[in-house]
């Protein structure tokens, strides 16, 4: 690799983010949160109010878990992403540093975070590990030849 990796202090989440991500009404119900996490192929997605506001995230393993404790569709047919969602949401604001991104990632032991615009709770984007290594590595634009 030719490349100079940045500094991850100066380099802004919005660079290596996945702008406009999925996000998940708080009012959808458990068995369709689950098709568009998996039509989107995500593993997890911000979860909003009616005004597009950030309520929290939910995950796979938040459906997992309603798998687990209510094996029968019938048990879980009411469920809806609000009940089932992380709260809070951990985010940043798109201008935070990638530095910044991981230390966030690493105390908390999660794997993504959403990105909100500054001083919003819109969210505009969502930063994962995967988006953080990759950058690490330089190969933001692909796999280096």
């Amino acid at each position: 690799m030719s490349a100079a990796v940045p500094d991850a202090a100066r380099v802004p989440v919005s660079k290596v983010m996945t702008p406009d991500p999925l996000v998940i009404p708080g009012d959808l119900t458990a068995r369709d949160t689950a098709r568009l996490l998996e039509f989107y192929r995500v593993s997890g997605a911000p979860v909003v109010d009616d005004d597009g506001d950030l309520l929290g995230v939910i995950s796979r393993s938040d459906l997992v878990r309603v798998l687990a404790t209510a094996p029968h569709e019938d048990a879980w047919s009411g469920i809806r992403a609000r009940d089932l969602m992380s709260v809070p949401a951990i985010g940043v604001v798109e201008t935070a540093s990638v530095a910044e991104a991981a230390r966030l990632m690493d105390a908390n032991a999660i794997h993504r975070l959403i990105v909100t615009a500054a001083g919003g709770r819109l969210p505009v984007g969502i930063v994962t590990d995967t988006d953080l290594v990759r950058e690490m590595g330089g190969w933001e634009d692909g796999w280096p030849v």
